[in-house]
């Protein structure tokens, strides 16, 4: 007698086995299943929209089929071509909707680095409907690339609502804030864009940019000094953090930021003929003379009229032959003040001199104030020395005289590496100030040892 439960059991067993196993071959890899099915609708689709078009070629679901799918593969140039077919008749056919074809056909030809045509269709499709993500960013980094930086921050503001967290749109639009110069709106951005993306040089280095432009230096210089051994941003990294350092007198590290920008390969020339000029103005207040000269050399070399480089080298030349005048205009403070007391000390040939004080104004000027006794006369003389090369005018002039009489000084003397005003000159025809510009400085400073 036959077990028709047994039988039964072994049934159900075997269609389990069955289905499980066919479970198992359509989830392997190029198997069959949705794979298969996908690439049989691809290959439908694409043979009945050919065969519409060998019929007509300006088939407009044919086209759209087709454009659609080459989008969604990112075979950029046929979508392109395809959307542009489409273009041709969409002026004709009112049931072509003729944004979302623009739209397409501008995203197309960004990726081929169409950007001109790309310009184009997107400006046409945003006077057709002016929302949607993709449009205002696209657009909006157009109008970056193409400098028109308003633009780019209105269209890049509206993509940044309907996506908030999108990287790209963020980055683009903290770069043209700063272009606009709404640098506090452009800092907050770009802090978020570097915390997501510390790989992103370029937003950081515009974030040093934009602490620089409000003058916060010190953030600044940390970010820049940060840059300065990157590839592509080092150089200017390397400009930037150096003359943050020359302008707050830290001339040692100005230095050291401006030898690494030039150790960088393939610098842009005008980056390197700065990073040098500037170079040579750290090495000359660290009395480096030798080394600024030569740098000022390969400067006009370069560039013959760059800047004031004639008259540096001409300063340069004459310092480097000079050693009392460099320490005059370019020593420190002390360095500076042993040669002014040894000027005072021998101005007077014969004579007695007693100094009883010295003040130094902002490393600009020195005053001393000595009691000279001579076989003939004595006298109270102040003694101002300019430590410029540049025109004095009849506004210092009166500031010596104003300190000539808090001090109670018979005399005084003014002393400068530059020359005086006419202002200045007739200030002191009927006072007693006498004045001494260059050339007989310089003679002075050769008698002193």
């Amino acid at each position: 007698m036959v077990d028709f439960t047994l039988i039964a059991l072994l049934t159900l067993v075997i269609f389990v086995l069955a289905g499980f196993s066919l479970i198992l071959f359509r989830g392997k890899p190029g198997g069959g299943g949705k794979k298969r099915k996908h690439k049989r609708d691809r290959e439908s689709l694409v043979r009945e929209a050919n065969r519409a078009l060998s019929q007509n070629p300006k088939d407009p679901e044919a086209l759209r089929t087709l454009a659609d799918l080459y989008y969604d593969e990112q075979a950029w140039d046929k979508a392109f071509k395809t959307y542009a077919a489409l273009l041709e008749i969409s002026a004709t056919n009112p049931d072509l909707d003729g944004y979302y074809i623009n739209l397409r056909h501008g995203l197309c030809a960004l990726q081929l680095k169409q950007h001109d045509t790309a310009y184009k269709s997107l400006v046409f499709a945003r006077s057709l409907n002016s929302e949607g993500f993709d449009l205002n960013y696209n657009l909006g980094y157009l109008e970056f690339l193409r400098r028109n930086y308003e633009k780019a921050v209105s269209m890049l503001r509206a993509a940044r609502e309907e996506q908030p967290d999108h990287a790209g749109t963020s980055r683009y639009l903290a770069q043209a804030l700063y272009k606009i110069k709404k640098y506090n709106d452009a800092i907050s951005l770009l802090r978020r864009v570097v915390e997501l993306q510390p790989e992103d040089k370029e937003s950081l280095f515009v974030l040093a940019q934009a602490y620089f432009e409000l003058g916060q230096e010190d953030q600044a210089a940390r970010i820049f000094s940060h840059l300065r051994t990157d590839p592509t941003y080092g150089p200017r990294a390397a400009l930037f953090s150096g003359t943050i350092r020359l302008k707050q007198k830290q001339y040692e590290k100005a230095q050291t930021d401006f030898e690494l920008g030039l150790r960088h390969q393939n610098i842009q020339p005008e980056i390197a003929i700065e990073l040098r000029y500037r170079l040579a103005g750290a090495y000359s207040r660290m009395q480096q003379i030798g080394k600024a000269l030569a740098l000022l050399e390969q400067v006009q070399q370069a560039r013959p009229d760059y800047k004031d480089v004639p008259a540096q080298l001409g300063r340069m030349r004459e310092l480097h032959s000079n050693k009392n005048l460099q320490v005059f205009l370019v020593a420190n403070s002390s360095e500076f003040l042993a040669l002014c007391r040894k000027v005072t000390d021998n101005f007077f040939p014969q004579a007695r001199i007693k100094i009883t004080d010295i003040s130094v104004t902002r490393n600009e000027y020195a005053d001393i104030l000595a009691e000279v006794e001579t076989s003939k006369w004595v006298d109270l003389i102040l003694f101002r020395f300019n430590r410029t090369t540049g025109q004095i005018g009849e506004l210092m002039l009166r500031d010596f005289h104003a300190r000539l009489k808090d001090l109670k000084a018979g005399r005084g003397f003014c002393l400068t590496a530059g020359q005086f005003s006419d202002g200045a000159k007739q200030f002191v025809e009927a006072r007693l100030i006498d004045l001494i510009e260059k050339e007989q400085l310089v003679k002075i400073l050769n008698k002193t040892s």
